[in-house]
């Protein structure tokens, strides 16, 4: 197999790619991973929207779904390698000697890494209306597919707003309080609170339709 910094999530097979995972590099990492729990949801949500009819009412709103999915899942892997790329910047900057060159690398690497993982939240949130949408309406064969779907978004979610949280902690490391950090980023700093309930939203929804996925579970 080729190094890890030369497998990506849009060419790799999936053994390559956990293995990489796997090994103590820091990219592929976390974040990369959340992109391919997000890709996971959007591939199911797709799968389920194709083997969903939909009346003439819906039919429109069901094609428009299946066309969204088809295209996040896409995107996603792409926001996994942007996200490899970022945590190997990260790590560097940790990786030089105390002084200002280190500060500032830092500074750099944990807010690009931050908006990196925003952008990844940002569109599993955008996803949750779809999930929610085949709940309701998708085919009822498939139910547990939609459970299984909303797991891998709630990851998605989950793993990008740690993320965000701890690449804007991370810059205390250059000497800035988390007070001020937050004055100076109060979008990624909301974009927390947000993936926050946003994983409380996939919760409710799951609970909602896990008695029809897993039955055996209420006896």
């Amino acid at each position: 197999m080729a190094g890890s910094e030369e497998v990506t999530t849009q060419h790799a097979t999936v053994e390559d790619w956990t293995r990489a995972l796997a090994e103590s590099a820091g990219s592929p990492g976390g974040g990369a991973g959340t992109g391919v729990m997000l890709a996971i949801a959007a591939a199911l949500t797709s799968m389920v929207a194709g083997y969903t009819e939909a009346g003439d009412g819906l039919r429109e709103e069901l094609a428009g779904l299946h066309a969204r999915a088809n295209s996040l899942r896409e995107a996603a892997l792409g926001l996994a390698d942007d996200d490899a790329s970022a945590s190997e910047a990260f790590g560097a900057a940790f990786r030089l000697q105390p002084g200002p060159e280190r500060e500032t690398a830092i500074r750099q690497a944990s807010e690009g890494a931050a908006k990196a993982s925003a952008v990844l939240g940002e569109r599993a949130m955008d996803a949750i209306g779809d999930l929610e949408w085949l709940a309701s309406n998708g085919n009822p064969a498939l139910i547990a597919d939609v459970v299984v779907a909303f797991g891998a978004l709630r990851a998605a979610l989950t793993g990008a707003r740690t993320n965000v949280s701890f690449d804007l902690a991370a810059l205390t490391s250059a000497g800035a309080p988390l007070e001020q950090i937050r004055e100076q980023h109060p979008a990624l700093w909301a974009t927390v609170k947000r993936l926050s309930t946003a994983v409380e939203r996939i919760d409710g929804l799951t609970a909602g339709i896990d008695h029809r996925a897993a039955p055996t579970d209420a006896v």
